[in-house]
Parts: structure tokens; sequence; C-alpha cells
């Protein structure tokens, strides 16, 4: 009898090891699969808009940078607080610095525009959702970005000046630096410029040095390109086409980002790589090392790999940094700047 009950011991063992054992493997399983990428919704014209109207009239190959710069958000962060860190370097020294950095050449081409670097940064949300529109609706974001062009142009606050060349090519309206050693970075209210009065993006943080106050369009400090011209990721390597895309060196620009997942829209047009996304309490963007929580408290429902924050809460919280001083905020020494004024950061 005892042998008996010893051997349905054993048995009644085994059998609850096997019946717990899947749920066991399951629940180990659920807990290793990674997280599924960001799957934002599809933008309407209206909102590519509205999310384009803040950089549409930026010269073309600054909105190429921008565009591209957009979909490395995680970097566009560390480049801002990098600069902040260093705001002796100037010239061929900044551009030496900024060499070395493992960033985007997108990205290590802002800081030639450190203003309009400091902006992306301070909207954060804003710079992911366009990014991860441009990785999946590049046309339709071309298409929006000549519309709030045309707005313009027919509201007479877009035309060639001293500052900027506007010139029509098609059906395209091309801008330009008149000056090719000196860009400047237009100034308006992006919610006023295009005519009729434009809602504004959500929690919109305007940035010194890029706003005007009311309507119109005005130039301030011109930014000195020179000294960024012997290094691969230098103004002169960047361009435009209207039915491609951002160029580098003359030929389509790849995003290897991996922070945005690909959905398909108008084709996957811009040569972005698949996969990769927002993987939960930490970015992950391309390259070693670059990685970053995102801040608590924060909520939101618009697209983009920080949909989740409240627009204009990244300018409060995880970008606020109390440090850095605005008023155009760019390097370049020694005939660096055009223009009047400070500047400096």
């Amino acid at each position: 009898m005892k042998f008996i009950k010893q051997s349905l011991s054993f048995v009644l063992s085994c059998c609850l090891v096997l019946t717990s054992a899947p749920a066991s493997f399951a629940a180990q399983a659920e807990q290793a699969a990674p997280e599924p990428p960001i799957q934002a919704a599809h933008q309407t014209p209206e909102q590519l808009q509205q999310l384009v109207a803040p950089i549409a009239l930026y010269p073309d190959a600054l909105v190429a940078q921008i565009l591209a710069a957009s979909t490395y958000p995680d970097q566009v962060v560390e480049a801002d607080r990098w600069m902040q860190q260093n705001p002796d370097l100037k010239g061929e020294q900044l551009g030496q610095a900024v060499d070395k950095q493992p960033w985007d050449p997108s990205v290590k081409a802002l800081v030639e525009f450190p203003s309009v670097l400091a902006n992306m940064d301070k909207n954060l949300s804003w710079t992911s959702s366009l990014g991860d529109a441009y990785v999946n609706q590049s046309q339709d974001v071309m298409d929006a970005v000549q519309e709030m062009r045309k707005r313009a142009q027919e509201s007479g606050n877009l035309k060639s000046t001293q500052q900027e060349k506007v010139s029509q090519k098609g059906q395209d309206i091309e801008i330009e630096p008149t000056d090719p050693e000196v860009v400047y970075v237009p100034q308006y209210d992006p919610w006023l410029v295009y005519g009729g009065p434009l809602v504004a993006w959500p929690g919109w943080y305007w940035y010194p040095g890029l706003y005007l106050t009311g309507p119109g369009l005005a130039f301030g400090l011109g930014f000195g390109i020179g000294f960024f011209g012997g290094f691969g990721w230098g103004w002169g390597h960047w361009g435009w086409d209207w039915h491609h895309g951002v160029l580098f060196d003359h030929h389509g620009w790849e995003s290897h980002s991996r922070v945005f997942a690909n959905r398909g829209f108008n084709g996957g047009r811009g040569g972005f790589d698949r996969g990769g996304g927002f993987h939960g309490g930490g970015f992950h963007g391309a390259g070693p090392g670059h990685g970053f929580a995102a801040p608590h408290g924060e909520s939101g429902a618009r697209s983009g790999a920080f949909g989740g924050f409240n627009h204009g809460g990244v300018t409060r919280g995880f970008s606020a940094r109390g440090q850095s001083s605005f008023g155009g905020g760019f390097h370049g020494g020694g005939g660096g700047f055009h223009g009047g004024g400070g500047g400096h950061r």
C-alpha cells in the first residue's frame, strides 16, 4: 500500500509539472517578446500642412537637413545638449569637434544653425511627428511644403529679397540663399504668415530668433557656413528634389534610423529602411550608446515616437536646460556670422 501511495504521488507530481510548464514558458516568452514599433496614424493633408508650417519657408537645403535630422530625434536632443555644454567652440574648432561625434550627417549639419537645432529640441514632439511623417509620407510632406509656399506667395509674404532667392520651376517654388556663403533663416509666425489664420501645432513653443510677432516675414542674423565647407556633412552636401526628397552629395539620402516603423504609406518613398521603433522605457536610435527615457507624467495623442508626450511638455520637462541663451544662438567667430545684433550662444 505504501508503494502504491508513493507511485501515485510521483505520477501526480509529474502531471502538475507538465501542466504548469506551458503556462510558465508562455509567461517567459511574453515577457521576452519585444514591443511592436510605433504605429502612428496616417496624417491628412491639413495635418501635414500644419506640421510643416514652421519650416516651409526656409531655404530648400535647410528644409532637407531638418527633415533628415527629424528622423533621428534622439540625436537632435543629444546634439543640442552637446552644443550647450560646449559654448566656446566656434568656427573650424567647432567643425572638428562635431565631425568626431557619432551623429547622422544631417544632425551634424544643423550645428551650422544652432537656433534651428535648439528649436527642434524644444519642440521635440513636433520634431518626432515630422520625422515619422517623412519616413512614411515623404511625397505628402513635400506636397504640404509646396502648398504652404503657394499660400505665403499669394498672401504677399514670399518673394525674393537680398537674403534669399525665390524662383518658380514648373509647379514648384524653390528657395535658396542669394549669397552661397551666408544662409539667412527667415523669421515668421507660422500660424499667420500664410494668409488666413492657421491652427497652431498643439503646445508649440516659439524659439527666439526664429519667430516674428505679427504677420509677414523678416530676416535677422545670417549664418556663415564657410567654416564647415571642408567637412563631409556641411551645407554644400545637401540638396532637395521635389519629386524624390532629400539629396545628399547629389544622391537620394537614406535614413538608417530605427526610431520609426515604415508603414508603407506613399509606397515607402524616401529610401528609408524597415523595422525598429520606440521600445518601452527608452528611446533607441541608430548608433551605439544613444538612448533616453521619456519624462514621467506626460500624455498626448499625436503620432510619432514622442506621441505619448503632451505637446510642449518636453520643453518644460525633458528638454528644458535652464542654461541656454537665446537671441539667435549660433557659433561662428572671425567673420562666421553676418547681420546686426548679437546672437552668440
